[in-house]
């Protein structure tokens, strides 16, 4: 495997582990993305990009997008990681929303994530109390899987 960067963004947690599993298979690099820079990314074969699903936004995409340039001629993926089952219906409207542009032609693969409420910060568990008594499916499926004390581990 050739030579490549694992840039990434985790909240909670669970995005790191994947980041962690990623690295030790491939041997890449890995760094938040507040940290990264576009010259960490030159001289790479491979860029994936790891973050967690916020309201339908792909946090560390943002990294991507303001280093287009850089990316060009590089395999480059994007893992982006949920608490909700996978959903394919829901992933398209993801895609759709964080992939605009040069993007588009990034491949998207979905790890299923941690649900753990007493973990949250108050803004994020307010939104997801919200979703859960609006009936949003993926949230009530979410918080049903989450078994003993609300909290799914990886």
């Amino acid at each position: 495997m050739g030579s490549g960067i694992i840039i990434y963004q985790s909240k909670y947690g669970a995005t790191k582990k994947y980041v962690d599993w990623l690295q030790e298979k491939t041997g890449f690099e890995a760094v938040e993305t507040k940290k990264a820079r576009p010259d960490m990314i030159s001289g790479k074969e491979t860029v994936i990009l790891c973050g967690g699903i916020y309201a339908s936004g792909i946090a560390g995409i943002s990294f991507l997008r303001k280093n287009r340039q850089a990316l060009q001629g590089k395999k480059t993926a994007i893992f982006c990681v949920g608490a909700s089952p996978y959903d394919g219906k829901a992933m398209e409207e993801i895609k759709a929303h964080n992939l605009k542009e040069d993007l588009k032609d990034i491949p998207v693969f979905y790890g299923r994530g941690a649900w753990n409420e007493s973990a949250m910060t108050f803004p994020d568990r307010t939104m997801c109390k919200m979703l859960q008594k609006s009936g949003s499916d993926d949230v009530q499926d979410a918080a049903e899987v989450s078994g003993e004390e609300g909290s799914l581990y990886l």
